[in-house]
């Protein structure tokens, strides 16, 4: 029992250090009619190719967030609502994000280089 313990430590202290390097995007949709996409407080506009970690609230269960881009389509559920994580790598090109339902006013885009 001590050992699955042990192992089970081990393996989420492995991942948080694999996540530790990668740099954090944090994506945010609700509690009202708002998506946003952040680093450091700043909205993502451009970003260097390579690999994130996206941390993605959903504030309400009517919204979802929804990422598009070369090689990605990622979304959390319309009814989720709690935090999510994904290890993405981007490429070049551009990226949209939305909330489905609401994508006509709900969206946001960047571009990577």
């Amino acid at each position: 029992m001590k050992l699955v313990a042990i192992a089970a430590v081990a393996a989420l202290l492995a991942v948080s250090a694999a996540l530790a390097g990668t740099p954090t995007l944090n994506g945010t949709d609700g509690p009202g009619f708002t998506i946003t996409l952040t680093q450091g407080g700043k909205k993502v506009s451009k970003l260097k190719a390579g690999t994130y970690v996206f941390k993605i609230a959903d504030k309400s269960n009517i919204h979802n967030f929804h990422l598009t881009g070369p090689g990605v389509n990622k979304k959390t559920g319309v009814g989720f609502k709690g935090t999510t994580t994904w290890k993405l790598t981007l490429k070049k090109g551009t990226y949209k994000y939305v909330c489905d339902p609401h994508a006509s006013f709900m969206h946001g885009s960047f571009t990577v280089s």
